[in-house]
């Protein structure tokens, strides 16, 4: 079984001219990134939030930029 990372929650922004991905040590940082992220002036227009468990990446929630206006 793979070892759990350091940073247990991953965020991953797409856009039309964007793909960024970013880890982090927290659910409540991770979801800071989405709401500083999907702000209005972002290339970015959806954030997949993952968490690691049981040996994998799970899909934990999508968030749209029009679900934070």
């Amino acid at each position: 079984m793979p070892t759990k990372p350091r940073k247990p929650w991953r965020v991953i922004l797409t856009g039309p001219d964007v793909r960024a991905e970013s880890e982090h040590t927290s659910e409540a940082k991770a979801y800071a990134l989405v709401r500083a992220a999907l702000g209005d002036d972002s290339p970015a227009d959806t954030a997949r939030v993952e968490q690691w468990e049981g040996g994998r990446w799970w899909h934990f929630e999508t968030v749209t930029a029009d679900e934070l206006s």
